[in-house]
């Protein structure tokens, strides 16, 4: 997954800056009349990269999952993630460059048109097993055990940070995933998209989840946001800030500067 395009996939005016859409804080919430939670029907398209999936369960993106324009991307990021309606024009176009649909409009996508292998899609997904193995597509248990295990997703302990994932801590999750996915696939492709798509898609998430005000992410949230691809209104989500692309490419790089 190219950077630019990372952010699409991991994820899209009516929000101002410096704006919340709903005005969650620190305690429990509740989902936006009209937005509520529905998990996808047999006939609903779903894409590998989880942000666009919670977009779509929740009825920011079409629930269907299909025929995406890039109004309604703007729209499904500022309402249900508050960024900029616009940080993700590019990626979009990009996208549609890329000749993926399978619409019959070039300015539009079904979700799953984002499968196809080291374009959008790329090995060593957090969630998602290696397209060697028969199914990029959807969600991995398997796969998603061995990452929230690094996460530390199951033990909280007593302490306020014992409930947070730091960026050190994803960032080594991040790359134990890739080393496994790189001894176990004999076909693992360590292409342009995988060397960014990886620690990007990372990115995308921690920004998305971010506290400002603790300096790391809510595992309670990561949970929510992964495991039923749902946003966690109900645990409390609302950013206090507006998100954009800066935001996007600082975390990118603090990623990468961890050792790991």
């Amino acid at each position: 997954m190219k950077i630019t395009i990372l952010v699409v996939a991991g994820l899209v005016g009516l929000v101002a800056a410096g704006t919340c859409p709903f005005g969650h804080g620190k305690g429990k919430g509740t989902e936006p009349k009209g937005f509520e939670y529905h998990a996808p029907g047999p006939e609903d398209r779903r894409s590998p990269c989880i942000g666009l999936n919670n977009l779509a369960n929740h009825g920011f993106l079409p629930r269907s999952g299909k025929d995406i324009t890039i109004d309604q991307v703007r729209f499904a990021v500022s309402r249900g993630f508050n960024y900029e309606p616009s940080t993700f024009d590019f990626a979009f176009n990009q996208a549609v460059d890329f000749k993926l649909t399978t619409t019959g409009n070039p300015q539009t996508f079904h979700l799953d048109d984002l499968k196809a292998h080291d374009e959008i899609e790329f090995d060593g997904s957090l969630s998602r097993d290696d397209f060697y193995f028969g199914d990029q597509l959807h969600f991995s248990p398997k796969i998603w055990a061995g990452v929230a295990k690094n996460l530390g997703l199951d033990k909280m302990g007593p302490g306020k940070m014992d409930r947070y994932v730091t960026v050190e801590t994803a960032a080594k999750a991040r790359a134990a995933r890739v080393a496994e996915a790189k001894a176990r696939n004999p076909a693992f492709n360590a292409s342009a998209a995988e060397v960014q798509g990886s620690p990007g898609t990372l990115g995308l998430l921690l920004v998305t989840l971010w506290d400002d005000e603790v300096g790391a992410v809510r595992k309670d949230f990561i949970k929510s946001w992964v495991e039923e691809e749902r946003i966690p209104f109900i645990e409390g989500f609302g950013p206090t800030r507006t998100r954009n692309g800066t935001d996007i490419s600082e975390m990118f790089e603090r990623i990468l500067a961890v050792k790991v």
